[in-house]
């Protein structure tokens, strides 16, 4: 039997579901994961206790339903999307824990560029509001408290993104980094220069649209 498996990575916990050829729900599986709160108004995740758990997740579901990876026939995946992470381009290692969608530890830098008088520009280039709720003052934190991140972002060192782009790259797609325009304008980061201390930055791209010789990915707004 052919089936579709369904990955839906949440705040709290990972879900697989296996659909039959008529949409049908086959097995689900869920898995739950810790949370990390650093101070008041921080939460954080470890990327590779997620990851962890989607693997956990997919496994069970397929044992389950005694499917192989022969029978997916395709994997639709949902996640978190505006929690943020930054990893060593080479080595795949992550500089620090990812800060999550409901972190507010960047509120008063939001504030700061909107005393400033940046919330309009921001808002007209990515339609988004100007909140620590996007990733992108989430990456400036990290970039500003992370021992020599900026200095390795500058260098080409550094890669930013969400966490579609863990699941979707490890240990298939190795150095190729995959995400989709749904996922990337979430970053308040599309069009947009991220303002560090007194000068403006760019953030190195990561989007490569390419095709893998033994897999073909389309993406879905």
């Amino acid at each position: 039997m052919t089936y579709i498996l369904a990955i839906d990575q949440g705040t709290t916990s990972s879900r697989a579901i296996l659909f039959d050829k008529d949409m049908r729900p086959v097995q689900s599986c869920q898995q739950e994961f810790p949370q990390y709160f650093p101070q008041s108004g921080w939460v954080e995740h470890d990327a590779q206790e997620i990851w962890a758990s989607v693997q956990a997740v997919v496994g069970g579901v397929m044992a389950q339903a005694g499917c192989t990876a022969k029978d997916i026939a395709a994997i639709g995946i949902t996640n978190q999307r505006e929690t943020t992470l930054v990893w060593d381009r080479n080595t795949g290692a992550l500089i620090h824990k990812a800060i999550v969608w409901q972190d507010r530890r960047t509120s008063a830098f939001c504030d700061r560029l909107r005393a400033e008088g940046h919330e309009a520009e921001i808002t007209q280039k990515t339609g988004l509001l100007l909140d620590p709720y996007f990733s992108a003052t989430k990456l400036h934190w990290l970039l500003t408290h992370v021992e020599g991140a900026a200095a390795r972002a500058a260098r080409g060192e550094l890669l930013f993104g969400l966490l579609k782009v863990l699941f979707i790259n490890s240990e298939v797609l190795q150095d190729l980094q995959y995400t989709d325009m749904s996922t990337s304008r979430r970053k308040i980061r599309k069009k947009i220069r991220i303002l560090y201390a007194t000068s403006t930055v760019q953030v190195p791209r990561y989007r490569k649209y390419k095709k893998s010789s033994d897999a073909e990915f389309r993406f879905t707004s």
